[in-house]
């Protein structure tokens, strides 16, 4: 994957230690409006949109790659390499948290620290293992069977909910903008990537310092799942955000920055 491929924009401090951020799902850079500029100071800021997303170049979509979260991983990778980044913070929002596990297991040399905002490692229950993601398989199947039908729809309900704030619906609005842009067939493929994917056993695997940012009130990746991913972790730390919603970065900005710069050690 090139970085011409991903619209990488990159800002901030030339010569500082850099810091990635990834979007989630149905989402672009400038969801990071809010926060990215808060470490232009201190660090190199990278920002990118995932294939099919954004500005990005949508003729490099390949169905096969973005089968799994594997490829997006890969594209992560790819990035930093054709970068020549060292020592990268990488901080993924919601699926990108599970992406950024992935990459950073896969070459913890080139990672100082991991920031997972919402993550969610299987969004399906698992009663067996007592595991509460949040949904019951029929949910996801529901879900995934009128995103498959009526994806402008879909996002017309969903990015609401997921977002939470009712008493802020320009944020909602925001987010249901940005699922409408995405290629339904993408969005389609990717959604089921995402919402059925168990990437509980990965976490095992991330050796690298990891902040968990949960906020209270998450529809879609509710607080037993915080606590999961916080105790399944070798090495993190998990801090609960007084923020109502999926996507604290936009409804809670301020708190956000100030635990990223907390466990950073860097506060501007």
């Amino acid at each position: 994957m090139k970085v011409a491929e991903l619209n990488v924009s990159i800002s901030g401090a030339p010569d500082g230690q850099p810091i990635v951020f990834a979007h989630g799902f149905g989402c672009d850079q400038h969801m990071w409006r809010y926060v990215a500029p808060a470490f232009e100071d201190r660090f190199r800021v990278v920002l990118f949109d995932y294939v099919g997303c954004g500005g990005s170049d949508s003729s490099a979509w390949d169905a096969e790659r973005y089968a799994s979260l594997a490829g997006y991983a890969d594209d992560v990778l790819g990035l930093v390499h054709e970068l020549e980044l060292q020592d990268v913070v990488l901080v993924g929002h919601s699926v990108s948290a599970m992406i950024g596990a992935l990459a950073v297991a896969a070459e913890p040399e080139r990672f100082a620290r991991l920031v997972m905002v919402g993550p969610s490692p299987r969004y399906v229950d698992d009663p067996g293992a007592g595991y509460v993601g949040g949904f019951g398989r029929q949910d996801i199947e529901e879900l995934l069977g009128s995103l498959s039908s009526n994806y402008l729809g879909w996002s017309a309900a969903m990015a609401p909910a997921i977002m939470g704030n009712p008493d802020r619906p320009e944020l909602g609005a925001e987010l249901t903008g940005s699922f409408c842009r995405m290629d339904p067939a993408v969005a389609e493929q990717w959604a089921r990537a995402t919402f059925l994917s168990d990437n509980r056993a990965d976490l095992a695997k991330v050796s690298t310092p990891t902040l968990v940012l949960q906020s209270r009130q998450d529809v879609i990746a509710p607080m037993a799942v915080g606590e999961y991913v916080h105790d399944a972790l070798p090495d993190s730390e998990l801090v609960v955000l007084d923020a109502v919603g999926h996507c604290p970065h936009l409804s809670a900005p301020e708190p956000t920055v100030r635990a990223i710069d907390a466990f950073l050690g860097t506060p501007a």
